[in-house]
């Protein structure tokens, strides 16, 4: 029974350890600063033909609509609505998405707030080992993948696409639609490998300071006896 705990405390510190950290590895890149450089090295202007003006108006309104909403993304031009209504819709269910996952992060960082709660002496260092273990994971897993991913690049995004957006409204066309001539493919590539390279630096850190601070508590706890060390049942 107690392997079994151990287990499943692990896996919850595991899961609430990946959620928290993809949320703030993402975070940086959903600012204008960054979606503009993106989109300069991805040539949208070439692809929008939009002036440098229009362009800036027009991807600011989308990322205000998908960050802080309400979620129209119905921004125009000249009078002309930017986006089709497929298009929007994709929008409205990126933003879902989005929703999903900062929800699950937010549980997640309860739950490792609830866990230092409760946890005392040997078994507070048994949680930063915990983390520790879980950070040096997701930097390895993310590597990994990440390499695999630049390989074989539109499977997974087709393979991503289709598991979080099964609906099928994400297959646009770069010469008519102007969601994919604003977001062109090499934005999204290279978007890709920042946030890869931003969660492989946290889990590191991670790793690192759990490690270093599971080590201080096991020293300050040395020669405790262990019931000092336990949490009380109330």
């Amino acid at each position: 029974m107690q392997s079994l705990r151990g287990g499943l405390a692990a896996l919850a510190v595991g899961v609430a350890s990946v959620l928290v950290v993809l949320a703030l590895a993402i975070l940086p890149f959903l600012n204008p600063v960054w979606v503009g450089f993106a989109q300069e090295r991805a040539q949208a202007a070439a692809w929008t033909a939009f002036a440098p003006a229009d362009l800036r108006a027009v991807t600011d309104a989308i990322l205000a609509d998908l960050v802080l909403g309400p979620p129209d993304f119905d921004v125009s031009l000249a009078g002309q609505p930017v986006l089709n209504e497929a298009e929007r819709g994709h929008m409205r269910d990126v933003r879902t998405v989005f929703l999903g996952l900062y929800l699950a992060a937010a549980v997640g960082a309860l739950v490792l707030v609830a866990a230092f709660a409760l946890a005392r002496g040997r078994a507070r260092a048994r949680l930063w080992r915990r983390l520790s273990r879980s950070g040096l994971m997701i930097a390895l897993v993310t590597v990994a993948g990440g390499l695999l991913a630049l390989v074989f690049f539109d499977a997974a995004f087709a393979l991503f696409h289709r598991v979080f957006f099964p609906q099928g409204n994400w297959q646009f066309d770069p010469a008519t639609d102007r969601l994919v001539q604003l977001f062109p493919e090499r934005f999204w590539v290279e978007t890709s490998v920042a946030v890869g390279v931003v969660v492989v630096v946290l889990g590191f850190v991670l790793a690192w300071v759990g490690r270093r601070r599971a080590a201080a508590i096991e020293r300050q706890t040395a020669g405790t006896p262990a019931t000092l060390n336990a949490v009380p049942v109330r």
